[in-house]
C-alpha cells in the first residue's frame, strides 16, 4: 500500500488528521510510553531504498516522533488501557518493521499487566520502502493479537482518518470491538489502488458499518466516555448465570394454545428493547456478523447490571435473517472468551426463510448459534419474551436455563404452519395451537422452560 495516499473524492474526511500523541490526549490521560527495542539497521533500510534515511529525517521532523506509530499505558474514562496511536503524518502511518517491533512490545506490556489494548489507528498501509520486510509485520501483528485473545484479554480499535490496508486487516477489522469516528476513510485498498469506477461512499466508516464490518460510529466528543465505558464491560464480567428479567405486560397465564399465540403476536405488548431497558444500567451495542451483514432486529451487546457485565443477544419479534445469528453467534464466542456471562431473550415467528437468506446462508448460520450457545463455558440465561418459533428461536435458547413469560409462546412450528404441513384446513389452526402444548405452563409441564418469570 502506498505511504502517503491523498485524499479520494468522495464523502467528507473525518475530523483532523491529528498527531498520535494528540489523538492519545483527545480520550485518555497518564499516557506513559512504553519502552521498544532498538533496531540497528542499514542505510535506507533493508532494501537500501534510496532517500528512505531522508524521508524519516523529514518525518521525523515533522511529528516529533521517531516512528510512526507510538504505544504506552494510559487511564481512559478511569479505565486501564495500553494505548497504541498512529501519526499519520510520519509516511502515512504507515508500518514498517520498526512499527512492528512498537506493536509487538504493546501487545506484550498488555499480557503482562492483564490489560486491555486500544488501538487509535491512522494508516494507509504497509511500507513500500521496506517492501515485504514490510507486510511481514502484518503477521506479527496476527500472531501477537491471538496471543493476548487466548489471554482473554479484550481488544478495542477506533479507526481514524484514514484506515487503509493493512492496519485495517489486522489491527482494526481483527479487534473485538471496532468504532469509527464519522466520515473516516476506512477499507482494505487505499484510494490510489482501487478501481477508477469504485464507489468512494462504499469506503467509509458509515458504509463499514451498514456492511456489518464495525460496531458503531461516533463523534470525537462522545468517544472517550464510550471508551472508557466499553473497557468496563469487558473486564468486569458478572459472577454466576445472569438472573433472567422480570416479566413485563400480562400478569396472568394464556388460557389456551391460541390465546398464547395472540398475546405473543401482540402489538403492544412489550418487547427486546422494554426488557433490556429495564435489566441493564448501561449498555453498548455490538453490530454486524464482520462478514458482510448486519440486522438490526436482532439486539446484541454488552451491559451493566448492579455494575458488573452480562452479555445479551435479544431478538425483537420479526423473523431473525442469517447476519443476526451470526452477530449472535460472534457475541456468544467473544463473551466466553471474556468470561463474561450471557443472556438471551427469544422473539421471533422462526428464522427468515424467504430465498434472500438461503443465498445468505440461513442453515449454517443458525447451526453457528447453536454450536456456539453449546460450547460456551459462562452461564447463559434465556427468556422467552414473545414468540417462539420452532430452532430458528430454539437456536438462542439455553439448554436448562430458559424460562418464559406469561405473554410467551414455544413451539415445534407455528400452528398455521403446522395445520399446512398436516394438510388440516385453517379452521382447525386454534385447536391445533393447544395440541402443540405451547403455552408457557404447558413448556414447564414439558421440562422445556425452568418456569415462567414472575413480576
Amino acid at each position: 500500500m502506498p505511504s502517503s495516499p491523498q485524499p479520494p473524492a468522495g464523502p467528507p474526511r473525518a475530523p483532523g488528521r491529528v498527531s498520535a500523541r494528540a489523538a492519545v490526549a483527545a480520550v485518555a490521560s497518564d499516557f506513559a510510553d512504553l519502552s521498544y527495542p532498538s533496531r540497528a539497521g542499514r542505510p535506507d533500510g533493508p532494501l537500501a531504498w534510496a532517500g528512505y534515511d531522508e524521508a524519516r529525517a523529514v518525518a521525523r521532523a515533522r511529528t516529533g516522533e521517531t516512528e510512526s506509530v507510538i504505544a504506552g499505558t494510559a487511564t481512559v474514562a478511569g479505565e486501564a488501557a495500553v494505548l497504541v496511536s498512529f501519526d499519520f503524518r510520519y509516511l502515512g502511518g504507515s508500518l514498517g518493521e520498526r512499527t512492528g517491533d512498537r506493536l509487538e512490545a504493546a501487545y506484550t506490556a498488555a499480557r503482562e499487566r492483564g490489560l486491555p489494548l486500544v488501538s487509535l489507528i491512522a494508516t494507509g498501509g504497509s511500507r513500500m520502502q521496506e517492501g515485504m520486510r514490510a507486510l511481514h509485520q502484518l503477521q506479527r501483528v496476527a500472531a501477537q493479537s491471538v496471543l493476548n485473545r487466548a489471554a482473554g484479554l479484550p481488544q478495542i480499535a477506533v479507526l481514524r482518518d484514514p484506515t487503509t490496508g493493512g492496519g485495517w486487516a489486522t489491527l482494526g477489522a481483527g479487534a473485538d470491538v471496532v468504532l469509527a469516528l464519522p466520515g473516516a476513510q476506512v477499507g482494505f485498498a487505499g484510494s490510489r489502488v482501487r478501481p477508477p469506477d469504485a464507489d468512494p461512499d462504499a469506503y467509509t466508516a458509515e458504509a463499514q458499518l451498514a456492511a456489518g464490518a464495525i460496531d458503531a460510529v461516533v463523534a470525537p466528543e462522545l468517544l472517550p466516555a464510550r471508551l472508557g465505558r466499553w473497557l468496563r464491560l469487558l473486564t468486569t464480567p458478572a459472577s454466576g448465570a445472569p438472573e433472567p428479567p422480570r416479566a413485563l405486560g400480562a400478569t396472568t397465564l394464556p388460557a389456551t394454545g391460541w390465546d398464547a399465540v395472540h398475546r405473543a403476536r401482540a402489538a403492544g405488548r412489550p418487547r427486546a428493547e422494554a426488557y433490556l431497558d429495564a435489566y441493564f444500567d448501561v449498555r453498548e451495542p455490538l453490530s454486524g456478523d464482520r462478514c458482510g451483514g448486519a440486522d438490526d432486529t436482532v439486539l446484541c451487546g454488552f451491559g451493566l447490571r448492579a455494575g458488573r457485565a452480562v452479555a445479551y443477544a435479544a431478538q425483537t419479534g420479526t423473523p431473525t435473517r442469517p447476519a443476526g445469528y451470526r452477530t449472535a453467534a460472534r457475541l456468544v464466542r467473544l463473551a466466553d472468551r471474556l468470561s463474561v456471562p450471557v443472556l438471551t431473550l427469544v422473539d421471533t415467528p422462526g428464522a427468515a426463510n424467504d430465498a434472500a437468506a438461503e443465498r445468505a446462508g440461513a442453515g449454517a448460520a443458525i447451526a453457528d448459534v447453536f454450536a456456539a450457545v453449546a460450547a460456551a463455558r459462562v452461564p447463559v440465561t434465556s427468556l422467552v419474551i414473545g414468540e417462539g418459533g420452532s430452532g430458528g428461536a430454539l437456536a438462542l435458547a439455553a439448554p436448562g436455563d430458559t424460562w418464559a413469560t406469561p405473554n410467551s409462546y414455544f413451539s415445534v412450528i407455528g400452528p398455521e404452519a403446522a395445520a399446512a404441513i398436516l394438510k388440516l384446513p385453517h379452521e382447525d389452526v386454534p385447536d391445533l395451537a393447544g395440541r402443540l402444548r405451547l403455552r408457557p405452563q404447558d413448556l414447564v409441564e414439558l421440562g422445556v422452560v425452568r418456569a415462567v418469570v414472575p413480576h
